[in-house]
């Protein structure tokens, strides 16, 4: 299941207490203080890992806590810190404050880290307090409390390419003709109901992330369909690929239709390269398509997903684009 937004309450571990000794020594009737430190008590740490691609194991445990700080011990040993609470996260996971919202990390990156609640300090022993006043100090401190929060997870898929269309426009076949991922494929709209990921090779080295979102319809942006809930994910893609029918016949109202819910969702997708991609081109004869099709686009690829056609042409074209990109 495709999880993209949760919450989460953290609790960093608690210091440990100093403790209050006296050196035991033979011959040696009122030896001096010699109590240690606690330990600090463990943070609660997201933790970006590349092999996860939705908060859905998060999702089922809400609640994390870090081990507390163990108390000092006799001859100043320092108390053992308490091992902190990590939290594996997907790249392009949002952590938010509950109370209003803000950003608090946007975790990218693999391996990436964030502090969530820091572990409490481990609390002074009674050598601490040892003075030339006070030769025999029998009080220690406690433990301080850690840090705790609530926080709203949410996960914005990173991808290099983003799919946009109608329903039923091809997306999901050409994202397995191109990837090793396999999509519900059906001549129905709305086969796809979540966001999926493949990875494209382009010649022997070089690869790009791709991303098939559900079908945006019209109004989507205001919560219409099924797209609206994953547009944000596309706010990260560096291309978007808009997959039109060869058999429409207004692709210009089509084009503009997508391109509307879009920019009413983020205006800042205006800035995004874009390739217009003319799909099934194998239920029109080729004599009978138009070469006047969006003459305004300056980017438009034909394809056909089920014979091949055009596909290597389109990988090309995209490489060329995420690198000028």
């Amino acid at each position: 299941m495709f999880i993209d937004f949760t919450k989460v309450s953290c609790y960093a571990g608690k210091g440990g207490a100093g403790c209050v000794s006296f050196r035991r020594e033979k011959y040696v009737p009122k030896g001096g203080p010699d109590g240690g430190n606690g330990g600090k008590g463990g943070d609660v740490v997201f933790v970006v890992d590349d092999n996860l691609y939705t908060l859905h194991d998060i999702r089922y445990n809400r609640i994390y806590k870090a081990e507390n700080g163990e108390p000092g011990g006799r001859s100043e040993k320092t108390g053992k810190n308490g091992a902190d609470s990590i939290i594996r996260v997907p790249p392009g996971t949002l952590i938010k404050s509950i109370e209003n919202k803000a950003v608090l990390a946007d975790l990218v990156k693999n391996r990436s880290r964030f502090v969530a609640c820091k572990g409490g300090i481990g609390g002074r022993g009674n050598a601490f307090y040892k003075s030339a006043t006070n030769q025999s100090p029998r009080q220690a401190q406690a433990g301080i409390q850690g840090e705790s929060g609530v926080f709203l997870l949410e996960l914005k898929m990173l991808a290099d390419v983003g799919l946009v269309g109608l329903p039923n426009s091809g997306k999901s076949t050409l994202l397995s003709k191109l990837t090793s991922a396999t999509p519900k494929i059906a001549d129905y709209p709305f086969t796809t109901l979540q966001p999926l990921l493949g990875i494209v090779k382009v010649e022997d080295f070089g690869s790009f992330v791709m991303a098939d979102i559900p079908g945006i319809i019209k109004g989507a942006s205001v919560g219409k369909g099924l797209g609206y809930q994953f547009l944000k994910h596309i706010e990260r893609n560096k291309l978007l690929l808009f997959l039109i029918e060869a058999t429409d016949d207004k692709p210009d109202k089509t084009l503009k239709l997508l391109q509307e819910e879009l920019f009413a969702y983020n205006q800042a997708l205006k800035d995004k390269a874009i390739i217009v991609v003319r799909t099934k081109c194998d239920l029109i004869p080729p004599a009978k398509l138009s070469k006047q099709w969006l003459s305004n686009i300056k980017y438009i690829v034909d394809i056909s997903s089920f014979t091949g056609y055009g596909i290597k042409e389109l990988i090309n074209l995209i490489d060329t684009k995420l690198n000028e990109v």
